[in-house]
Formats: C-alpha cells, sequence, structure tokens
C-alpha cells in the first residue's frame, strides 16, 4: 500500500508526474480507485504537476429499490462525484467518470427509457448537474471487457453511444468496442456528428420525451437523438432535421 500522507511519498511521486509531463509527453491524469484516497491528497497532485485534464475513478454502489434495479433518485451518488470535483477545485483542469450516468443506462435500454429523465427533468447523472466535469462511458475495462463487473448490454452498446455522443459532459470510448466488435464505423458517425455540431461538455439538453420505449432529447437546437424501438415519432420532431446516423433502436437527426 501507498501512505499518500507521507510527504516524502508525495514529493516522489509529484516528481514522477512532472517527469512523465516534461519527458515522455503525458499531459492528463487518470486517478484510479480514487476512493482510496483523499480528495486533499488528489489535489496536491494535480497542483504540483499542472495537468491539462485529470479524470477520477470514484466507483460505488448505486441506490436500489427492493426490486434489485436502481432507484430513480440517484442524487446522493451524483453528489458524491461533485463533492469530489469541488474539493480538488472545480476551476481547474479535475473531472470524475460519470459512473452515475452508466449504472443508468445499463438499465434503461433494457425497456426502461424513462429513467433518462430525472425526479428533477434534467439528465439523471452527474451530467444532469455539473456536465462540464462529467466524464461519460459505456463501458471500461472495469466493468466491461475481460472482467464483466458491471457490462453494459451487449446488444444495446450502440445505443449507449448515441446518448453519450450527443449528450453533454466528456464521452469516452471504449478501445473494445471501437476496435474489437466492429462498431468503428457507426461510432465514428456519431463523433461526426458531434464534431459538425459543435456539441461540447456544456452544451444545453432539452428532453422531449421519456417513456419505456422511447427516450428523445434535443442538443443545443442542432441535433436530436431517439433511443428506443418505438418508431413513429415524426410528430415530435421540429421540420428541417435529416437523418444523419441510425442504427439498432436509435437515431440521430
Amino acid at each position: 500500500d501507498i501512505d499518500h500522507l507521507n510527504l516524502r511519498v508525495q514529493k516522489e511521486l509529484v516528481e514522477w508526474l512532472n517527469w512523465l509531463k516534461a519527458d515522455i509527453g503525458f499531459d492528463g491524469w487518470r486517478f484510479d480507485f480514487a476512493k482510496g484516497y483523499s480528495a486533499d491528497v488528489a489535489k496536491i497532485y494535480i497542483d504540483r504537476s499542472e495537468p491539462s485534464f485529470a479524470v477520477a475513478e470514484i466507483w460505488t454502489s448505486l441506490a436500489y429499490g427492493g426490486d434489485g434495479k436502481p432507484n430513480l433518485n440517484q442524487d446522493q451518488h451524483r453528489q458524491e462525484l461533485v463533492n469530489w470535483v469541488d474539493k480538488v477545485g472545480g476551476k481547474g483542469p479535475a473531472t470524475t467518470f460519470d459512473f452515475t450516468t452508466k449504472g443508468i443506462l445499463n438499465v434503461a435500454v433494457e425497456g426502461e427509457l424513462w429513467r433518462l429523465r430525472g425526479t428533477d427533468g434534467k439528465a439523471p447523472g452527474m451530467i444532469g448537474w455539473w456536465p462540464a466535469k462529467a466524464v461519460t462511458f459505456v463501458d471500461n475495462h472495469d466493468p466491461g471487457s475481460t472482467q464483466h463487473m458491471w457490462p453494459f448490454p451487449s446488444d444495446r452498446v450502440m445505443q449507449g453511444y448515441a446518448y453519450i455522443l450527443t449528450h453533454p459532459g466528456t464521452p469516452c470510448i471504449f478501445y473494445d468496442h471501437f476496435f474489437d466488435w466492429g462498431l468503428k464505423e457507426e461510432i465514428d458517425r456519431l463523433v461526426s456528428v458531434r464534431t459538425r455540431h459543435e456539441i461540447h461538455n456544456e452544451s444545453k439538453l432539452q428532453i422531449i420525451e421519456a417513456d419505456a420505449d422511447l427516450y428523445l432529447a434535443e442538443i443545443d437546437g442542432k441535433v436530436i437523438v431517439k433511443l428506443g424501438p418505438r418508431y413513429d415519432v415524426g410528430n415530435l420532431i421540429p421540420g428541417g432535421f435529416k437523418v444523419a446516423a441510425h442504427g439498432n433502436d436509435y437515431a440521430v437527426w
């Protein structure tokens, strides 16, 4: 174990980070298992190495009901993510992986898309509160990949990408999905839509509909995304929008 309160440990880790930055060329840090040490310690490493970007892995359990599914209200879960960024320094480069969005998406795409509108009418994950500091993702090496600790439903992965790549927050694409699953072209199309219409981490999200079989949202008045099997949504799409990407139970205008 590393004693992060030991001043020598802090000094040597800071020196190592600055070496990685100056000599090797890294310009961002990923704080693994960040709940294993205090945000005050992470702040020391960030302040003394000045990365352009830093993201923390704070993976805690969602609040679950008696049916074994996540509660609609996950405010306590996303508050923990917000608190970490606040303590490290909200004006700096620190962000956290949006595990709240990940956990809700996992269940929502299985016929419960109403979950994607929180009790406050906003996105139910961290992106609903502080999108500029939320790094969204569908899976990574822990929940997905070979470990399968909390995997996204494999046949609905592209619905997950249609969501995170059109929504505020900073989306993160999983290597396995992009290179090993044959999804590169589909993901590329969504990335192209995001880039072309300049969707960014603080883009404005308007949720139009959130039912069991349909989630429909407009972003920055430029992009509309639909998740779910319902096809008859023409009356909900404003004039002038054209389909830019589509796949199994998702479409983007």
